[in-house]
């Protein structure tokens, strides 16, 4: 699946690449700035698979060990309305 981003989305993270760059390697990259788009789809086409990947197995794991544990979770003890001590009848 490949991962993409709204419109807004697409605007915030070309706006944040542009203040990292402009930042931390004196590059000024403005929100419609060719270079910025490219970086983007770079990330998003080379990078963004893996984090996608890792994200997916890290779900797989913490749903797997949910329901590994399901019926202590989950479980509801029957019959508990009669204390057991009078199941007994009397003659």
């Amino acid at each position: 699946m490949a991962v993409a981003f709204s419109d807004d989305e697409r605007k915030q993270a070309l706006s944040s690449i542009g203040r990292y760059c402009a930042e931390n390697l004196d590059l000024d990259l403005g929100i419609g700035d060719l270079r910025g788009i490219a970086l983007l789809e770079f990330f998003l086409k080379e990078i963004a698979p893996s984090v996608y990947n890792a994200a997916i197995a890290d779900a797989q794991v913490f749903l797997r060990d949910r329901l590994v544990d399901l019926e202590a979770t989950c479980y509801e003890p029957e019959f508990v309305y009669w204390p057991k001590a009078s199941s007994v009848r009397r003659k």
